[in-house]
């Protein structure tokens, strides 16, 4: 890749990663400023240093090239689109956004494409895989170039199609600009980084951006049951394909049947009527294997494979997944950890549990403080009985995050147990054979967050052995 006649090497906006005749974008993030490494970058041995219009000028003293742009972070996607040989164009990727249900959905979507005959890559909340391979992931989407790095390896194992978590910091920062979507899919929209966003209207429009962006040859599947699906539909240019529940949509579920351990229901879509039955618990799965199908449908995929592989399909990593435990007692983690996930996980167990459903839970620090109460009040209001207790307290006092989670709540259908660990043990020792445990917040993390150390912790691990101490 050639830049006003220099050749390229590589292409990175962190400055400890420079060597000789690498390209330095100068991005200016929410905790560092990239201008400040322009020297370091140099000393490297960067080659071009790409800056802002209005961006602090710098004296340096090695010959090296200044480019100003408009904006550094849709450069750097861009520029490593191309310096990666523009992978997008060859593999079909499918972008997954909206507040829940974007790790299941990419799980049932590499299942499908699996069972059809084409290799799936997956980039999402708990890791980045391929072929085999496996990344741990410290973003729900990486920064725009190891997002095009990752591509272009799975070109390279001809990897068909890739399913891409896109997060609405992602979608603000310009992460995913570079990148040709064959697909976009739009889960829902509630409260969730408003800590980032401000308000739920620049969390929407964040969102909204990659729709904005689909050409009329990609195919944007809508949940038409959500509230904002009418305005994601206007403002798209790509062919529309939706799915729900309530509303008449191009995919429906009906005639559904909840149960402990499967759910089956009758997909119905033009020329299609077939019974499915699958291992995912609760009525949001149902509106998660609604647009993993539409997906397949979207790419001519045989709706027997797609049954196939939605069948055989378990599990997600801590996604409402049991914890096998000797007596049958009904134990889940699960990863909600926004007031509209509690509420949907809950709301899916309670017809199915014929005693009590007890909720552990916490919040998260450093992060979004205004669902806190929220959260508070919705596993109150629905549960019988909620033991608050520390997620990832962070910087932040568990205490403080903890009083704020009791800001919401008009009940006294709770207790405080800050110490994760001894919360969980609690709640084993206050359920039936006919209850349900449910410990949310940390799904398939396997820390926990505490000041500025990282201390390894499993809600299931740590369950399991308080299980067999309790015997």
């Amino acid at each position: 890749m050639k830049i006003a006649g220099l050749e390229i090497k590589g292409i990175t906006s962190n400055s400890k990663e420079i060597k000789k005749g690498f390209l330095f974008v100068a991005i200016k993030g929410n905790r560092q400023d990239g201008n400040h490494f322009i020297k370091e970058a140099i000393s490297r041995g960067a080659g071009i240093v790409v800056v802002e219009k209005g961006a602090p000028r710098i004296k340096v003293s090695a010959k090296v090239m200044f480019l100003v742009v408009d904006d550094c972070r849709k450069f750097f996607a861009q520029a490593a689109h191309k310096f990666y040989g523009a992978p997008s164009n060859k593999i079909k990727v499918v972008g997954i956004t909206g507040t829940n249900g974007k790790t299941t959905i990419s799980y049932l979507i590499e299942a499908i494409a699996k069972k059809s005959g084409g290799g799936c890559g997956v980039i999402g909340t708990i890791n980045y895989r391929f072929k085999g391979k496996t990344i741990i992931a410290k973003n729900t989407t990486p920064g725009s170039g190891q997002l095009q790095s990752l591509l272009m390896r799975m070109r390279a194992q001809k990897v068909k199609y890739c399913a891409i978590e896109v997060s609405s910091h992602a979608l603000d920062q310009e992460r995913v600009a570079g990148i040709n979507f064959s697909r976009a899919v739009f889960t829902n929209l509630t409260q969730d980084h408003l800590d980032y966003h401000k308000n739920l209207e620049n969390y929407f429009l964040a969102k909204a951006k990659l729709f904005r962006a689909l050409p009329p040859t990609s195919s944007a599947i809508i949940n038409n049951d959500d509230k904002y699906s009418g305005r994601i539909k206007r403002l798209t240019k790509a062919r529309i394909l939706t799915y729900g529940i309530k509303k008449k949509s191009n995919l429906m579920a009906s005639e559904i049947n909840f149960g402990m351990r499967s759910t089956e229901f009758s997909l119905v879509a033009p020329n299609i009527n077939i019974r499915i039955k699958t291992k995912l618990i609760g009525r949001y799965n149902i509106y998660n294997i609604l647009a993993a199908v539409a997906w397949g449908i979207s790419e001519k995929l045989r709706i027997r494979d797609i049954k196939f592989a939605i069948e055989k399909f378990k599990n997600v990593p801590g996604r409402l997944q049991r914890v096998n435990c000797p007596g049958g007692f009904n134990i889940f983690v699960d990863y909600a950890h926004t007031p509209d996930a509690l509420f949907n996980v809950i709301s899916a167990l309670r017809p199915l549990v014929e005693g009590k459903i007890i909720v552990i839970f916490g919040c998260g620090g450093e992060r979004d403080k205004l669902k806190r109460p929220l959260m508070g009040k919705v596993v109150t209001e629905l549960a019988d009985y909620a033991i608050i207790t520390s997620d990832n307290p962070r910087s932040e006092k568990p205490a403080q995050i903890i009083k704020d989670i009791q800001a919401g709540i008009q009940k006294s259908n709770y207790c405080l147990v800050p110490g994760r660990g001894e919360a969980i043990r609690q709640g084993l020792s206050l359920i039936n054979k006919a209850d349900c445990l449910l410990i949310a917040g940390k799904g398939h993390e396997n820390y926990q967050i505490l000041k500025n150390k990282v201390m390894p912790f499993s809600d299931r691990k740590v369950a399991r052995k308080c299980l067999e101490l309790m015997k």
